[in-house]
Order: structure tokens, then sequence, then C-alpha cells
């Protein structure tokens, strides 16, 4: 179970990152942000979390708001996998944790 925590736990830091930087791109880009080759490879590595996030959230969200919804559920995501890896680690021994 150890080995899942740590899976998900990397997924979502990977997804976290692509959102962030996906949002700061945006920002530095300004409106040509589209033509921006690595703002397409952030949205791509983002998509699948965003797309979730669509179809869980309900429909009154709006759909620029929708990669923030993903951002806060995989932040969810990444701190109860954090807290079960610690919980795990403390019952096993720190040095089987490495």
């Amino acid at each position: 179970m150890l080995t899942l925590a740590n899976v998900v736990k990397l997924i979502s830091e990977i997804a976290l990152m692509a959102l962030l930087g996906q949002w700061v791109l945006g920002l530095l880009a300004g409106a040509r942000k589209e033509q921006n080759l690595f703002y397409q490879i952030l949205e791509i590595l983002g998509r699948p979390f965003v797309l979730v996030a669509r179809k869980i959230s309900p429909k009154m969200v709006l759909d620029r708001h929708v990669p923030l919804v993903a951002f806060c559920l995989l932040l969810f995501v990444w701190l109860a996998a954090t807290l079960y890896r610690i919980q795990a680690c403390l019952q096993i021994g720190v040095e089987h944790c490495k």
C-alpha cells in the first residue's frame, strides 16, 4: 500500500506542477498563450485532470474555473496520500520507508 501511496502522490505532484506552470505561463504570455508550445505541453499534461474535474463539478461552475477546481482536488489527493504515507511510515518504522 505504501507503493500505491507513493504513485498517487507522484502523479498528483506532476499534475499540480503542470497546472501551476500552465497558469504562470498563461499570465506571462497573455493573449498569445495558445500559440506557446510550452503552454500547450502543460495543457496536455493537465487535461485529463481538468476533464475529471469538469465531470464531477456542478454545471454552474464556469469553464474558466474548472482548472482551479482540478488544482484544488489534486491538492487534496496529494495531501491525503502524504498523510497516509506518513502514517504508514510511523507504523512500520522510518528506516523501512526509504
